[in-house]
């Protein structure tokens, strides 16, 4: 070898992987084998790693690493003196067998060193140890990052030979492990690795033989006909479907399943060419959201848009794993399969507007929601019953709210929603529309399934907000009720989503001035809870269900809340367990209040307060301002009263941040009272007197938040 460092590649050739979950498998395959070299001190300064995957193939570039790992110290520590040597000095049996299983049996025993940990001496063995050879800690590597895999599901196959059986995620068929251009002799599921690999699977001239590490990557692409980065075949994908879509005045849309539908084919090819294909004009008198669901979810193609209207076009981009020159064939046979799927939706759609929405409702008692709840009829009711009491508080329209919620399941026996579940709610405002129900259901159907409610409510909306509130807190409410509330990872009936929900329908609501910040009514938490169990069967809601699901509720608007505020911030506001709508306002405040130099010392003497109130032996009552005697404390009584009447009245307004602003003017009086007076007097009386006015000031100042929080 002429050099101690050199690049490092190793390739695991094999069958096609799976594709939502190739990404991660190439970058944990790469990390499993860094990690290793890491370990045994294999890497140099700087080493810089590269992940490869395809849908054939996983890989991993180090720019620098060492054929054999720097010398290292070792301090061995064996066992107490007493056990290693006998009284004339020499080892014992038990020293000798614990020194042969250390590779150390050849050691003088005069060189060991003794230590005492406080108890009695130990033979400590010390020296240098040599590096490990990159051989070696590779194989460890790779059987590491084999082993290690987030593998979704594991394939059991035979080896050639007939006999071995091995697990991987799919058949191996080629291993490449190069140190510059040298191949280091490791093996993996039954494979010696080599130089050569295989190409793509119909470009590629032959198998592909690669002189050094370095070379892999551009080798593979001129010889083999593979992108092998996974990110270089993710922006090539998207380079020319943007061209595409701007030779043809299109774009392929805004929404989410954009981006994840790019990742999906970047894991499906290994060179990458985008061609153009359509269908006929006529499948666009189907619901746009059909046809697209169809070309992306079972086609793997890229609709095309109308960038004036957001309307679909009739053409679509095809992600192909080959290049030709002459791709007709390919544009045709795509389009040849995605023509009968159209044609199914567009039967769909025909034979399902047969039928009014309506006539479907009765359909709903032979669909079981849940053994503990009931059919989905049964649910309905219970939605019906909860958006007409909603509608009602919030002086909405309760007869649209009641035919909004009759009809929000009623899609589910469609012939639509049966083959295209995502569907649900969607294909009901489309049914909706065309029996002609009021365009203030159509709305509620369109957006019941949406995981936030972020738009205005306005009067034309509130059917929509209601719909969304009704079947939220009812999912809450039955589910937790019936003992399937969240345990750690596990949230099948989603009620975390359901709850952040109903946050942000809230928010929404106190945005559009249907809840006043500066009150309760007409619609709280509590009350809407409390509606929601009168819908069910009698003895069916257990006692502690509605405190427990107002507690998550509140506890989810925490988690969401401190990934933009202070987190003591938070916990003050929190710790009240406010009105849901104004929770977010209150936490803006005391965020603010935490910036003023006021602040720490009041949050300090509020937390000094509370603990002095818990520790009070009987019932406090009122302050008595005869009895009170040192100046400091006349002082604070002075404050409190004079504070009360504004910070309160600014509390009943909404006005969280000008009562917190008005709470820090008794920063000084607060501070002279814990200076000069002794709170817990010898004096019953006296000591009862001022602890009755620190109870009138602990009032004062946690009406808004909990300050002593923010001391925390």
């Amino acid at each position: 070898m002429t050099t101690n460092i050199r690049p490092l590649l190793v390739e695991l050739l094999t069958e096609e992987l799976p594709p939502k979950a190739l990404q991660k498998l190439g970058q944990a395959y790469a990390e499993g084998v860094r990690a290793t070299l890491d370990r045994h001190g294999l890497l140099a300064r700087g080493c810089a790693v590269t992940a490869y995957s395809t849908p054939r193939r996983l890989a991993v570039h180090l720019s620098a690493v060492l054929a054999q790992a720097p010398d290292q110290p070792y301090a061995e520590k064996l066992m107490p003196v007493k056990i290693g040597l006998t009284e004339d000095g020499k080892a014992t049996p038990a020293l000798q067998k614990k020194l042969a299983a250390k590779g150390l049996e050849n050691i003088d025993l005069s060189t060991l060193d003794r230590e005492s940990d406080g108890k009695q001496d130990y033979l400590v063995a010390r020296g240098t140890a040599a590096g490990a050879l990159l051989a070696a800690g590779l194989q460890e590597g790779i059987d590491a990052a084999i082993d290690g895999l987030p593998i979704p599901k594991v394939m059991r196959y035979q080896l050639a030979d007939g006999v071995t059986t091995v697990k991987f995620v799919r058949p191996a068929h080629g291993l490449v492990a190069l140190f510059g251009a040298d191949v280091v002799p490791v093996s993996a599921l039954g494979l010696s690795a080599g130089r050569d690999t295989l190409g793509h699977r119909f470009m590629s001239q032959g198998p592909v033989s690669f002189a050094d590490a370095d070379s892999y990557a551009a080798t593979l692409a001129e010889k083999g006909r593979v992108v092998a980065s996974f990110e270089g075949r993710r922006d090539e994908i998207q380079r020319q479907l943007l061209d595409h879509a701007g030779r043809l005045s299109a774009t392929l849309g805004d929404d989410p399943e954009v981006a994840a539908l790019l990742d999906e084919v970047t894991a499906l090819v290994e060179h990458p060419a985008v061609y153009v294909g359509q269908f006929e004009e006529q499948f666009l008198q189907v619901p746009q959201e059909c046809l697209i669901l169809t070309m992306r979810l079972n086609q793997k193609y890229f609709p095309l848009f109308d960038p004036a209207t957001g309307r679909l076009t009739h053409r679509f981009l095809i992600v192909s794993n080959m290049h030709t020159d002459n791709p007709v064939n390919i544009v045709e046979g795509n389009q040849r399969v995605v023509r009968p799927r159209l044609a199914d939706a567009q039967f769909f759609f025909e034979t399902d507007r047969k039928t009014p929405l309506a006539a479907r409702v009765e359909q709903l008692g032979s669909i079981v929601y849940h053994n503990k709840l009931g059919t989905q009829l049964e649910r309905v009711e219970r939605v019906r019953a909860i958006a007409r009491g909603v509608a009602g508080q919030l002086g909405g329209d309760v007869s649209a709210a009641d035919r909004a919620a009759m009809l929000a399941k009623a899609d589910l026996g469609s012939n639509m929603v049966g083959e295209f579940p995502e569907l649900q709610g969607i294909m009901g405002a489309y049914y909706a529309a065309g029996d002609g129900e009021p365009d203030s259901v159509v709305q509620a159907l369109r957006g019941q399934y949406r995981n936030r409610y972020d738009a205005p409510v306005t009067q034309d909306t509130l059917t929509a907000a209601t719909l969304f509130i009704a079947e939220r807190v009812e999912t809450l409410v039955g589910i937790w009720a019936i003992g399937l509330a969240p345990t750690g990872e596990r949230d099948p009936f989603g009620l975390r989503r359901a709850a952040l929900g109903l946050i942000s329908a809230f928010e929404q609501l106190a945005a559009g001035g249907w809840l006043k910040i500066s009150q309760d009514g007409p619609l709280s938490l509590n009350g809407l809870l409390e509606l929601a169990a009168g819908t069910f069967p009698a003895g069916k809601i257990p006692a502690d269900t509605l405190p427990e699901v107002r507690a998550f509720i509140y506890e989810r608007y925490r988690n969401q809340l401190i990934n933009d505020f202070d987190r003591n911030a938070v916990e003050a506001v929190i710790a009240l367990t406010p009105p849901l709508h104004q929770v977010a306002e209150r936490v803006r405040a005391a965020a603010a209040f935490a910036q003023l130099p006021e602040a720490a010392s009041l949050a300090a003497a509020n937390k000094r307060i509370g603990n002095l109130l818990k520790k009070a032996e009987g019932e406090i009552g009122a302050v008595n301002d005869g009895a009170l005697v040192e100046p400091a404390e006349k002082a604070l009584a002075a404050a409190v009263s004079a504070l009360r009447p504004k910070a309160e009245a600014q509390l009943a307004a909404g006005d969280f941040a000008g009562s917190l602003s008005t709470l820090a003017q008794a920063r000084e009086p607060v501070d002279a009272f814990f200076a000069d007076v002794m709170v817990m007097a010898e004096d019953p009386a006296v000591r009862a007197n001022r602890l009755a006015l620190l109870s009138q000031l602990h009032g004062l100042m946690n009406q808004v938040a909990d300050i002593s929080r923010l001391a925390q």
